[in-house]
């Protein structure tokens, strides 16, 4: 786990903005030592969708399910880069309040969250976070509410 580097995909105007800020992107937003050990990945990252993938193995409860705290890091994280990119390079997100709803616990495989806004304001920025199983199937639904702070 956290051994494989992928490089994540940012859109030409999220470059340009932190572009001379000597802010390293992918480093910034990711789930620092925590992401690295559970192996989560940012494939894609913009203010109106973020990305990320999360394997199951490893992340288990003593079931052998899926971790809801797994699913919660998942979600936090892309969250938080969608926050933290909606506010610019002056703003810092800091999470206030994460809701998740889990559907169903993977045994094995890789989990997918999509993160999009649900509100994106000059204090606060909410982003709804679908995690899905490899067939598409619903895991967790999460809320995230971010508030944006001065850097």
């Amino acid at each position: 786990m956290g051994e494989q580097q992928t490089t994540t995909t940012f859109p030409q105007e999220v470059l340009d903005q932190w572009k001379g800020s000597g802010v390293d992107l992918p480093a910034l937003f990711s789930a620092g030592k925590l992401g690295e050990r559970m192996g989560l990945e940012i494939l894609e990252a913009s203010p109106e969708r973020v990305v990320g993938t999360l394997p199951v193995e490893g992340n288990t409860q003593p079931y052998g399910l899926l971790h809801g705290g797994a699913s919660a890091v998942l979600a936090e994280t892309l969250g938080s880069v969608g926050a933290m990119l909606h506010g610019g390079p002056g703003k810092a997100a800091v999470g206030v309040d994460l809701n998740c709803t889990h559907h169903r616990g993977p045994r094995s495989g890789m989990v997918t969250g999509v993160a999009t806004p649900v509100h994106r304001g000059r204090t606060t920025a909410g982003y709804e976070i679908v995690i899905s199983d490899e067939e598409g199937r619903r895991v967790c639904s999460a809320r995230l509410t971010c508030l944006l702070r001065d850097a």
